[in-house]
């Protein structure tokens, strides 16, 4: 199967390590994998704030890109980023020639966990980690796209990781894009409860599906001078079967 990765801003600009390992875990799951340099911001952070109009500006040249491919899926290694996506079809309703073309787009784009195992049907990709690990349910992920099982029978087959649910696991970590930018008070509190469950949880790694959220999580956690490792679940997929 061809895919075209769709890599998010975030990826590209300050996480890359999670664009490399998603290269690599669907090249060993048998894809073959293009990737457009033209690729830019999918709208996200105008539409939450209410720019509709430069949002669809930035969503017109994104489709016209993608849809340039001959790829059978676009996947992309972020929950919101691809809920965005899906949210095309709202962006553009009652337009006659984008609303189609949005629409089309959307049913061809996929989280990473979601692509492996609903498309690909891959639980296993022969990843060995060892130590103690804990799930962070991505918000975006879950109500928008509502993947939840996916990425757990993904780490259920890690060899070698002992994984627990953390308390509240699907609680939000406070980042919110714009709203951590807002409402800083409200945010970080948020997030020291998040940051309270992970230590309850006695783990080594916290994993999940947006660099957005692991970069919230993971700031605090340097902060408070914990040893607790966050990584992408493409990250230690793609680490551990290097081990």
């Amino acid at each position: 199967m061809k895919v075209s990765l769709f890599v998010t801003c975030l990826v590209d600009q300050m996480w890359t390590s999670i664009g490399v390992s998603s290269v690599a875990l669907l090249r060993r799951v048998g894809c073959e994998v293009e990737f457009d340099k033209r690729q830019t911001c999918c709208a996200q952070p105008a539409f939450n704030t209410g720019y509709l109009a430069e949002a669809r500006a930035v969503a017109r040249r994104f489709i016209t890109i993608f849809e340039e491919s001959k790829a059978d899926a676009i996947v992309s290694p972020s929950g919101s980023c691809t809920a965005m996506v899906h949210h095309y079809p709202q962006l553009f309703a009652g337009d006659s020639e984008w609303l189609p073309r949005a629409q089309a787009l959307a049913a061809k784009t996929y989280e990473l966990s979601s692509f492996l195992v609903r498309v690909l049907k891959q639980e296993d990709v022969g990843a060995s980690w060892n130590g103690r690990l804990t799930w962070h349910d991505a918000c975006h992920g879950l109500r928008d796209l509502k993947i939840k099982t996916e990425p757990r029978a993904l780490i259920s087959h890690v060899r070698g990781a002992d994984f627990v649910e953390m308390e509240h696991a699907e609680v939000c970590c406070g980042f919110g894009g714009t709203f951590s930018l807002k409402y800083p008070e409200i945010s970080l509190a948020i997030l020291d409860q998040k940051i309270d469950a992970i230590a309850r949880a006695d783990v080594q790694a916290v994993v999940s599906s947006d660099a957005s959220c692991l970069m919230q999580i993971g700031g605090q956690l340097s902060r408070k001078g914990s040893k607790v490792r966050v990584m992408h679940l493409a990250e230690l997929l793609n680490e551990s079967s290097q081990q």
